[in-house]
């Protein structure tokens, strides 16, 4: 039997443990409300002190001010167009290398494996320049396939490809052999399904980190058309410094996408992330 003293000692380690959680969540939504705040404030009023989290008078001026000096929906779409493609096509390339290290039997496939995680410590800023020049000699400068094609293999979604897939039955794969499916079959018909979780998880970070990025598309994008969100957003907050609460308007059109995906997919993501982490 618990005595009295272990329970009141219990309920005080998860009240305290709760309001350090609620507490961090203040922290990490705070910047969030005020960013919010601001895009809904007239000019001016978001650089007081002490910052206003709840307007008295929102407006939506800023985000009218935001279509007229800026082509919104046309960076909108750049941004949409290549955070789509790069997931889609990492999902399937990643995928399909990730099969071969997973289940097949070649020579020196541990040693390749190896080699391709010792990779990743390698800074993604290294190679840039390299790959720049690759772009460059296949004229892909100011196009979107310059953007498009560096994404679409990631060492880091390989081993989290494989390190699902190696837990999946190679009994399975067996029967499907025998039931006449060719490889490309297994592929699809057995090992995507399963994958569900990873699927989705690794959809989300590419989504994200091709959504967000913004040094690549600087440099491979001379064009100001064919510009993505975050490069557009920061040209237009150098020709309007001063204007706070406009930038923050772009602020919440560019995170807005993001957030409705991560909520629709939240039930996958946290799944894929528990299975990643029983399997590895």
């Amino acid at each position: 039997m618990i005595s009295p003293w272990i329970n009141r000692r219990r309920q005080a380690i998860e009240l305290v443990v709760n309001l350090a959680l609620l507490v961090g969540v203040l922290l990490v939504m705070a910047p969030f409300v005020w960013m919010v705040s601001a895009s809904l404030q007239p000019d001016g009023a978001a650089t007081t002190v002490p910052p206003v989290f709840f307007p008295t008078h929102p407006t939506l001026d800023q985000y009218r001010r935001l279509f007229e000096r800026l082509d919104f929906l046309t960076h909108l779409g750049n941004s949409l167009l290549v955070a789509s493609l790069v997931t889609i096509g990492s999902l399937v390339v990643n995928s399909m290398a990730a099969f071969a290290f997973a289940k097949y039997r070649f020579k020196g496939r541990d040693s390749l494996f190896a080699l391709l995680l010792s990779l990743l410590i390698v800074p993604g800023q290294v190679t840039m320049f390299p790959v720049f020049l690759l772009m460059n000699k296949l004229h892909m400068i100011n196009h979107f396939s310059g953007l498009i094609i560096p994404g679409l293999s990631s060492i880091f979604a390989i081993f989290l490809f494989r390190q699902f897939m190696t837990e999946i039955p190679d009994a399975l794969i067996e029967a499907a052999r025998l039931d006449g499916c060719s490889d490309f079959a297994i592929y699809w018909r057995i090992m995507m399904p399963l994958c569900k979780p990873i699927l989705v998880t690794l959809a989300l970070f590419t989504f994200m980190g091709t959504w967000n990025d913004f040094m690549w598309p600087l440099v491979v994008m001379t064009d100001s058309s064919g510009y993505t969100l975050p490069v557009a957003l920061a040209n237009l907050i150098g020709e309007h410094q001063g204007d706070t609460e406009l930038m923050m308007a772009g602020a919440v059109l560019t995170t807005l996408p993001i957030m409705i995906l991560f909520l629709l997919l939240q039930k996958y993501y946290i799944r894929g992330i528990m299975a990643g982490g029983v399997k590895g």
